[in-house]
């Protein structure tokens, strides 16, 4: 039995120091261990070579700053982890391991009207058949990330009525698709998915402060601050898609009028093309005319860089963020989009907090969400599973 405050203690507390850091950096040299975790690089170098002789890390030649260095990262064969996004119009799975490199991945569509039941199937067959494309064997999965659009009770894990799936109103994924995998389900909503999927892998990597704001079938924000997600005591906290731009606007799905959602997401802002290019009009044809020169999709897609730029400005205001990443669909279209929003941003944030603040698009595209699954996956796997001489502690499955 180890007593608090001994040797072994400390020891088996500076391993899973180590392990964190690396699970969540996906590799770091010696010197990048020592800087993040605070350790000597006496003992870092001494842990390392433990955990490489244990099969826990990997150990291989790189270099930093133009001199040799040894990039440590968790042993591949140390398990993997799943991310599932259900999206307003598709599902996205994908596998990655704990090295952090993608080791399947797959998308399809998905009708937006379909039952909760019928998306849980889908999920259900399509994880299945990536874990076994893997290889993977049983015991191997520790978890599952899955994201949804729309708010998560944090207590109930229930899905809340503002949700993009309206039949998906009231039911618990977590619970679930856990009993049908037999593993761990975190859930969260989809603009944090994609808020830890660029701080993991994408364009807010090393930044502690940051939002991300998803521009789609609604609009949404996921906040990182201090490093880590911000979700509110109910799980609501990033919903600047229901700020209020005009009180006499048109009604939006929360039951308010004039929401900034009503401006600037995808289902209000085709409707605005439709006499000029006719019905079924996509936003990826509106962004591809767009880049063409086509006048009308070049003023709606600045427009709504406006429009988005007061949720920004009222987030940048509030939190003082270093960076915003936009993701979601409009968000391809880049300076078409970001150029107008950072000029308007201008008229909404205090300069103070403006001078500081970079917007960027997204670096991850249509794969932030399901990346960010993982990343919630990373986030919540405790490090004594990945010890050596520890129990996994999860059911064989799939």
């Amino acid at each position: 039995m180890e007593t608090p405050g001994s040797q072994t203690s400390l020891h088996r507390a500076n391993l899973e120091r180590v392990v964190r850091a690396v699970r969540m950096a996906g590799s770091l040299t010696q010197a990048d261990i020592a800087r993040s975790t605070g350790l000597s690089a006496a003992t870092v170098s001494n842990i390392v070579r433990e955990l490489k002789e244990s099969g826990t890390v990997e150990v291989t030649p790189t270099s930093a700053g133009g001199r040799r260095a040894r990039s440590i990262s968790l042993s591949r064969d140390a398990g993997v982890v799943v991310g599932v996004d259900f999206g307003h119009t598709h599902l996205r799975v994908a596998i990655a391991n704990l090295a952090h490199e993608v080791l399947a991945e797959d998308a399809e569509p998905l009708d937006v009207d379909s039952s909760a039941g019928t998306g849980f199937d889908r999920a259900e067959r399509m994880v299945g058949r990536l874990i076994a494309a893997t290889g993977a064997g049983p015991g191997k999965v520790l978890g599952v990330g899955l994201g949804v659009p729309g708010p998560i009770d944090g207590e109930s894990g229930v899905i809340g009525a503002t949700s993009m799936l309206p039949g998906w109103v009231g039911s618990n994924p977590g619970k679930e698709m856990s009993e049908r995998l037999g593993v761990p389900v975190h859930v969260d909503n989809d603009a944090n998915l994609g808020a830890l999927g660029e701080l993991v892998w994408g364009a807010a990597r090393g930044v502690a402060d940051l939002a991300y704001v998803k521009v789609a079938g609604g609009v949404g924000a996921g906040l990182v601050m201090g490093g880590r997600i911000y979700r509110g005591p109910g799980g609501t906290a990033g919903e600047v898609g229901h700020l209020t731009l005009d009180e006499s606007g048109p009604v939006c799905r929360c039951g308010n009028r004039g929401c900034l959602e009503t401006f600037a997401a995808v289902p209000y802002v085709l409707p605005l093309l439709e006499p000029a290019h006719g019905p079924g009009l996509t936003m990826d044809r509106v962004v591809a005319l767009a880049r063409e020169g086509d006048p009308g999709c070049r003023r709606v897609i600045a427009d709504t860089g406006r429009h988005v730029a007061v949720g920004v400005g009222a987030l940048c205001n509030l939190l003082n963020p270093r960076v915003i990443v936009v993701g979601g669909e409009i968000a391809e279209a880049g300076e078409l989009l970001l150029e107008p929003l950072r000029s308007a941003l201008t008229r909404y944030a205090i300069p103070t907090a403006a001078r500081h603040l970079t917007v960027v698009k997204g670096a991850l595209g249509a794969r932030a969400e399901v990346l960010g699954g993982i990343a919630l996956v990373l986030s919540q796997t405790g490090e004594p599973a990945l010890l050596p001489g520890s129990a996994p502690g999860i059911r064989p499955v799939l």
